[in-house]
């Protein structure tokens, strides 16, 4: 299982990534482009927000009893993950998936931009 911190740094880790707390304290919200792609329960450390591929959301979630449809987020493109019920390695892929997503979506001039370190 991750720890919090573990979770924070690799989020952290990712190219032009921002936390912040807009919503409650208890949350650590990571963004890119000014966009969100994670969501990190810090006060029990227990669940994470992620973004997933719409074609594929059900299929994890019949897959792992620890992803959820997205708490107070669009359920189409958000999943609550139960970091307790699922392997690390999946945790990680599956920041790497809601990261991309995000990043995906971003303009070439914000990619570059980001890319560059402006």
């Amino acid at each position: 299982m991750f720890s919090i911190e573990e979770i924070r740094f690799y989020c952290l880790a990712k190219i032009g990534v921002e936390e912040s707390t807009p919503f409650r304290e208890e949350v650590l919200v990571f963004k890119v482009g000014g966009k969100i792609f994670a969501l990190l329960d810090i006060e029990k450390g227990e669940t994470i927000g992620l973004k997933y591929h719409t074609a594929k959301i059900d299929d994890l979630r019949a897959e792992f009893s620890g992803v959820l449809p997205g708490y107070h987020m669009n359920k189409r493109h958000w999943n609550t993950v139960i970091i307790g019920d699922n392997l690390p390695k999946n945790i990680k892929d599956w920041i790497d998936v809601s990261y991309d997503l995000v990043f995906d979506k971003l303009s070439k001039k914000e990619k570059d931009n980001l890319l560059s370190g402006k």
